[in-house]
């Protein structure tokens, strides 16, 4: 709560950045919201509507983001894919709600990016349909502030929706789901890459519900923690009586840069059907000594091996994101990230 009230309260100012350059070389449609207030002058909405709305939520951040926000609507069997939305904050507190309802057999790929400065609040609820398929990433670059992310997805039979985050900035972040997989078949999957380093903090924590039988879901979280810095990461899977045949794993892995940081992790399962499969990992350590020597031993220096294989780590969660320019970009920022820590 004191870094949400200390970004809350930070000054306006010029926060020194292009928004033409945080959107993706990508032909799509584009919004930019300017301390969460849409900015036309940058935008091309496309199917993607503007306007105020309260989305009623009862998480505690999550509730707060009323007011002018984005809808994205599209009816059974449409199509449209590399829809970018552009957070820039200067200061202050923003909250910004936000809708994506898909009809039947739609299917869609969102990529927000976060810069700047301030408290940036946002809640984001998904509405898939049966056979809807949804592709979001998500990129977390402020310099400065906290972001706080609320998702809440119902997903119906044969739907699936992969969310995909990255932590690359300077930031302090909090990253919530709740995924209810409320349909036969249903997939859903949130996970990603939280880095961290001087005294920064990041977390997430994601509930994945199992309602009805023979749905998948998926947490695959990677985490890198450097100087004094915290990653937290929670994941957790609740499958119901009558969900039977569920596929559930949770991956939760994290890496230290520094022995004065610190990575948590914490998964979680609570099953009460028989025929399920369902399972999950946590492990915490340090770069292997075996792996730097080898790469050593084959002529590369010390910085560049511990880049390599700190990538590869990273690499892991990112490479979840379907599309090949997104991923790549992704990619990019993690490594400029690392370039600055290592």
């Amino acid at each position: 709560m004191d870094a949400l009230h200390a970004a809350a309260n930070t000054p306006a100012g010029d926060p020194g950045i292009d928004p033409a350059s945080l959107f993706l070389d990508i032909e799509g449609p584009r919004l930019l919201f300017v301390d969460g207030m849409f900015e036309p002058a940058h935008s091309r909405p496309g199917p993607v509507t503007v306007g105020g709305f309260e989305a009623a939520s009862d998480h505690a951040l999550g509730g707060l983001a009323t007011g002018e926000g984005w809808t994205l609507t599209l009816d059974s069997g449409g199509a449209r894919t590399d829809i970018q939305i552009v957070h820039l904050s200067t200061g202050g507190e923003n909250h910004v709600p936000a809708r994506i309802l898909l009809g039947e057999d739609a299917t869609a790929s969102v990529v927000e990016t976060f810069a700047g400065r301030g408290w940036a609040n946002r809640l984001c609820q998904i509405g898939l349909k049966r056979g809807a398929r949804l592709m979001r990433s998500v990129r977390l670059l402020q310099k400065e502030g906290f972001v706080s992310i609320r998702d809440e997805a119902d997903i119906a039979e044969a739907a699936s929706l992969v969310s995909v985050f990255l932590g690359a900035g300077h930031m302090g972040s909090r990253i919530d789901g709740a995924l209810s997989l409320a349909g036969p078949g249903a997939y859903g999957e949130m996970g990603g890459a939280l880095l961290t380093r001087g005294e920064q903090r990041q977390e997430a924590a994601v509930v994945a519900r199992h309602a009805e039988p023979e749905g998948t879901s998926r947490q695959i979280w990677r985490a890198v923690a450097a100087d004094t810095s915290t990653a937290s990461l929670a994941a957790r899977a609740e499958v119901a009586r009558d969900a039977q045949r569920t596929d559930g794993e949770q991956s939760l892995r994290g890496l230290l840069l520094n022995r004065a940081a610190t990575v948590n992790l914490k998964p979680e399962l609570e099953i009460f059907a028989d025929d399920v499969k369902c399972a999950h990992g946590a492990t915490v350590g340090e770069l292997d000594r075996h792996a730097l020597f080898y790469l050593e031993s084959r002529g590369l220096p010390e910085a560049q091996a511990r880049g390599l294989l700190t990538r590869a780590f990273v690499a892991d969660a990112i490479d979840r994101i379907g599309e090949d320019a997104v991923r790549e970009a992704f990619l990019e920022d993690a490594g400029i990230w690392l370039e600055e820590a290592l």
